[in-house]
C-alpha cells in the first residue's frame, strides 16, 4: 500500500482527500503547516506528497527543497504560469491547480508511483562510476567502494547531474532528509573523504571543487 502525505492547512479539503485516497486504498499522513511538514518527513517517508504553497509558517515554496527523491504534486490556487514553471524547474513532479477534479487527480497520482516504481532499482553510470540505487551499492572501475551514508548521497546527488557544479547550500538541501546531521561545516570532510575513496579504487578523482560555488561531478560519458 503506497502512502501518501497531505501537506495543507485547509482541514476541509484534507478531510476531502484523506477521504478520496483511503477509498482508492492509500495510506495518509497529514501535516498543516510547513514546520509540521518538515517535522513529519524526518520519521516519515511517504510515497508521494500533495503539497499546498499556502502554508503557515513555511511556505511550500520552502518545503519543496526538502523532499528530493519524493515525487511531489503541487496543489494550489495559485495559477500564474511562470510559478507552475518555477516550481516544476524546482523539482515538483506535477502542478495541479485547485478547484480539480478528483478523478484527474487519482489518475495524476497513479502516474507518478507507477514512474517511482520504474526507477527504482536505477543504475546510474558517470564515466568509470557506476550506482546502484536498489543495492546501495558503488564501483569505480570495477571496484567496489564503501561509502558512508553522508558520502553515498552526496555522489548520487553529482552522478544525478553530472557536469553540473551544485552549490553547497543545495547539495545540503537534497540530501537533508538521509543525512540530516551533514552541515555546512562538515560537508567539506566529507567530500574530501568521498573524493580519497573513489581515487584509491579508480586512480581518479572525477569530483572538482568549484571555487565560490561548491563541487561539480566531471561529465566523462
Amino acid at each position: 500500500m503506497a502512502t501518501i502525505a497531505i501537506i495543507d492547512d485547509d482541514i476541509y479539503i484534507g478531510d476531502m482527500l484523506t477521504e478520496l485516497l483511503q477509498k482508492n486504498g492509500y495510506a495518509v499522513l497529514r501535516a498543516y503547516s510547513g514546520t509540521e511538514a518538515l517535522y513529519l518527513l524526518e520519521h516519515e517517508r511517504p510515497d508521494l506528497v500533495l503539497l499546498d504553497l499556502m502554508l503557515p509558517g513555511l511556505s511550500g515554496e520552502e518545503v519543496l527543497p526538502h523532499l528530493d527523491g519524493v515525487p511531489v504534486i503541487i496543489l494550489s490556487a495559485k495559477s500564474e504560469t511562470k510559478g507552475k514553471i518555477d516550481l516544476l524547474l524546482a523539482g515538483a513532479a506535477d502542478y495541479i491547480t485547485k478547484p480539480f477534479d478528483n478523478g484527474e487527480l487519482l489518475a495524476r497520482i497513479a502516474v507518478q508511483l507507477r514512474q517511482k516504481l520504474a526507477r527504482a532499482g536505477e543504475m546510474l553510470t558517470v564515466g568509470a562510476l557506476q550506482l546502484d540505487t536498489a543495492a546501495h551499492s558503488v564501483n569505480a572501475g570495477g571496484t567496489p567502494v564503501h561509502l558512508t551514508k553522508t558520502e553515498y548521497a552526496i555522489l548520487k546527488l553529482l552522478m544525478q547531474h553530472p557536469g553540473q557544479a551544485l552549490a553547497k547550500s543545495t547539495i545540503l538541501e537534497r540530501i537533508s532528509l538521509d543525512t540530516p546531521d551533514c552541515t555546512e561545516a562538515s560537508l567539506k570532510q566529507h567530500v574530501s573523504n568521498l573524493r580519497k575513496k573513489l581515487r584509491d579504487a579508480s586512480g581518479c578523482d572525477p569530483i572538482e571543487a568549484v571555487w565560490g560555488i561548491g563541487f561539480r561531478l566531471a561529465d566523462e560519458s
